[in-house]
């Protein structure tokens, strides 16, 4: 830098230091007006909200490539189109479902039980004035503390989350439409109910039960739903042989499979940290650092946890119990993320990946077929993560059982008489012939790797 800049740059300093000087002592009371001006008016707080809704919700909505991903890498590579077209599928049918009735049914007019069953949601009548150019209506509007369809966003995006828990599980053997229809009851029906009775204000919030994110009102849901599912569609060909043993069915694709995983990863950001729902204070701010930071203390611990104790237990350093480790430390976390004491988000995420690995291996005793691992992560890990609300933040350990127990006998049961229903009806399995073939040639026609020649698998 050459010494006439230099020189132009002290003038320029010096001149804005005698400047500020100058303000301060002619105008009495100037730094006490800026430290009242620091605190945001309620138009900028509604502002701030919004578009906090509008930004976690669309990276949660990401979390939907993070599943496919994850599901695709994890399934052989002959069902791996099918898994792609499920899992949009799922995002369409949530959203139009959430639309439809779902989102009422889950906070407006809520009693101990249910919200109303109007059709629709929409934007109010205040912020319809105020885009027709009624300047008067803003007061409403910004009363509301964020505009609506930013928050039915947010909240539709965490039940597509829960539809897609059941889609792993169930895999490579389940037929497309009648998982549509089940996925259509349970974004329209199942979880809007479980959330009437927490986040909607209903019995369960009623009585202190607490979950900040969803351990159990999002990833329970999905967990209970998934495992009456594979109860009732039974194992794949081939998986538990006639003498008792697992046959391994390692990822496809790693590379897939662990993208999905560090998808779900950053999604759980959002997941978690928009669920502050305000981002117009400095305690708002404060509190949504606590929660992204826990988030990814408890889903490093819940990695090494599970690859610590996966020889012992699975007999083997195994990626899949590692990469299910990150998932279950997130899910754990995810009832109570806004600790202060963050070694506790450690411990409890490495809780999580220790149950998960644990549950993982009961199922395949039990020979309960989950192919992603999706009832060990989302449903036993959740079911942790919301009992430990009671450690270390401020829940009450009978009221989270409460909860724990009665969304989960809610859930089971509903979709247990649901997949019954529907194998009764018309059948939900697909074909052995198709299975050995699989989905992607005997039903869409297709091949995901048609450089690759499939041969069909035997029993």
């Amino acid at each position: 830098m050459s010494k006439l800049l230099r020189a132009r740059r002290g003038t320029k300093i010096l001149g804005l230091a005698a400047l500020t000087l100058t303000a301060v002592a002619v105008v009495p009371g100037l730094a006490s007006a800026a430290d009242s001006a620091s605190a945001v008016d309620d138009e900028t707080r509604f502002i701030l909200n919004t578009f906090a809704f509008l930004v976690w919700g669309a990276l949660i909505m990401w979390m939907a490539a993070g599943f496919t991903m994850l599901e695709s890498g994890a399934v052989r590579t002959k069902n791996a189109s099918m898994i792609c077209l499920k899992n949009i599928g799922i995002y369409s049918i949530a959203g139009l479902a959430y639309f439809l009735v779902g989102y009422n049914l889950m906070y407006v007019e809520v009693g101990d039980i249910i919200g109303t069953f109007e059709f629709f949601y929409s934007t109010s009548a205040a912020e319809v004035s105020l885009l027709d150019g009624d300047e008067s209506a803003l007061a409403a509007v910004v009363e509301n503390g964020y505009a609506v369809m930013s928050d039915w966003f947010f909240q539709m995006v965490f039940v597509a989350t829960a539809a897609s828990i059941v889609s792993g599980a169930i895999a490579e053997r389940i037929k497309m439409w009648p998982f549509f229809l089940f996925t259509l009851v349970l974004t329209a029906f199942i979880y809007p109910v479980v959330g009437a009775w927490t986040w909607g204000g209903g019995w369960l919030d009623q009585a202190g039960f607490s979950d900040f994110a969803g351990s159990t009102i999002v990833h329970g849901t999905g967990g209970w739903a998934a495992l009456a599912g594979v109860l009732v569609v039974g194992p794949r060909l081939g998986k538990f042989r006639e003498d008792g043993s697992v046959r391994p069915t390692p990822p496809s694709n790693v590379l897939i499979f662990t993208l999905g995983v560090f998808i779900l990863w950053l999604g759980w950001f959002a997941f978690n940290g928009g669920s502050q729902l305000a981002l117009g204070t400095a305690a708002d701010a404060v509190s949504m650092s606590n929660v992204l930071v826990n988030t990814n203390l408890s889903a490093s611990a819940g990695v090494l946890a599970a690859l610590a104790v996966s020889r012992p237990v699975l007999g083997r350093m195994d990626l899949f119990a590692g990469m299910n480790g990150a998932i279950a430390g997130l899910v754990a976390i995810t009832a109570g993320p806004a600790i202060t004491d963050h070694w506790w988000a450690i411990i409890i995420g490495a809780v999580g990946g220790l149950v998960c690995t644990l549950a993982t291996k009961l199922l395949e005793r039990l020979k309960i077929d989950d192919v992603v691992g999706a009832i060990p992560a989302h449903l036993v890990s959740g079911i942790w993560g919301t009992l430990a609300v009671t450690i270390a933040a401020g829940g009450r350990f009978h009221i989270q059982l409460l909860g724990v127990v009665s969304i989960g006998v809610f859930v089971f049961a509903v979709s247990y008489l649901l997949w019954r229903a529907m194998d009764a009806l018309s059948g939900i399995r697909i074909s052995a012939q198709v299975e050995r073939l699989g989905q992607d040639a005997g039903e869409l026609g297709i091949e995901s790797y048609p450089e690759f020649v499939l041969m069909p698998e035997q029993d």
